[in-house]
């Protein structure tokens, strides 16, 4: 047998986001010590990382870089990314990869649901990149990923975290018939950043989108989150929780945006830890059932234990 090597090819492989490779470096200020994680070493992890990999699923703590990966898939806590690895969107804020995604994979409905049943989770989060390419925006998809994990872990509630399904008429419902627990889709950041962050979305469509979920179906709990550090002020935060109550949205998550690399937009400060409490505090006086801020506040961190805090909640208020 002969191995050929190739060292005289000068093709280089596709870069993960070509959009931003000719922008000009953005530098963000040195990380202030409440920001760092451990590096992610411990036995759970290890096992978290091969089940994964063994069932051919892709999770957006890696694809995101997320921080608290160590800390989740120590617990075997996993959110699973579907509907591929590569994203229709260009957000300067995000490291999944951008371009034009492959076909769906008929058999990754039942592939998660095996995960999900391997992991032992007793809630698990389901989330996806943004498939503009599709004539629903891949929400048929989500419903059947979420009739499959119904149908081998019934006793798992279920959360999913989907793109805005922007102009895809009737996706929506598809979705919310299927009934997950919980229906998430995060905002990001205030109006006034939208142009520079997150160009492909829109503000009041997504506020709409939420405040349909609960119109459609009120039992379900609905919930969204924004980064901060991105250049905004205080009081256009507190103006993003007036709109989300609006809506009645349950559930605010506020974390600090952290850039992937220096061709994403860069952190314009780092909120101190005070400043996140602060935020929550006023979240509860506006009237949301859960409210996680904190500098390594992510959308599905501690997730199932704040689920259980949000059913708790509910009677509470009457609700």
């Amino acid at each position: 047998m002969v191995t050929i090597v190739d060292t005289v090819s000068t093709t280089q492989l596709r870069p993960r986001h070509p959009e931003k490779v000719n922008r000009p470096d953005a530098v963000s200020p040195p990380k202030p010590d409440w920001i760092r994680v451990r590096a992610p070493n411990t036995r759970g992890y290890a096992d978290t990382r091969k089940i994964v990999k063994e069932n051919g699923l892709v999770t957006v703590c890696e694809e995101a870089g997320c921080p608290n990966i160590g800390e989740c898939w120590d617990k075997k806590h996993a959110t699973f990314m579907i509907m591929g690895d590569t994203c229709t969107r260009a957000c300067a804020f995000c490291n999944v990869k951008t371009g034009m995604p492959g076909a769906l994979d008929a058999n990754e409905p039942e592939h998660v649901a095996e995960g999900v049943s391997k992991l032992g989770l007793a809630h698990v989060v389901i989330t996806s990149v943004d498939r503009d390419d599709l004539a629903d925006g891949g929400a048929e998809h989500f419903a059947q990923v979420i009739r499959a994990i119904r149908a081998r872990c019934p006793s798992t509630t279920i959360e999913i975290l989907t793109p805005d399904f922007l102009r895809k008429d009737g996706a929506l419902e598809r979705v919310v018939a299927a009934k997950p627990d919980v229906f998430n889709h995060n905002l990001e950041t205030v109006p006034s950043r939208y142009l520079t962050v997150r160009p492909g979305a829109r503000y009041f469509h997504s506020i709409r989108l939420l405040q349909r979920v609960k119109e459609m179906d009120p039992t379900i709990f609905t919930k969204s989150g924004i980064m901060v550090g991105l250049g905004e002020e205080r009081h256009e935060v507190l103006q993003v929780m007036d709109d989300l109550r609006s809506a009645e949205v349950d559930f605010l998550t506020i974390g600090q945006y952290l850039q992937p690399t220096r061709k994403h937009h860069a952190v314009m400060r780092y909120v101190t830890p005070d400043e996140f409490g602060g935020y929550e505090r006023v979240a509860y006086t506006k009237g949301f059932l859960m409210v996680s801020a904190s500098p390594l506040t992510r959308s599905s961190h501690h997730a199932g234990e704040d689920f259980a805090k949000l059913q708790a909640a509910r009677p509470a208020r009457g609700r």
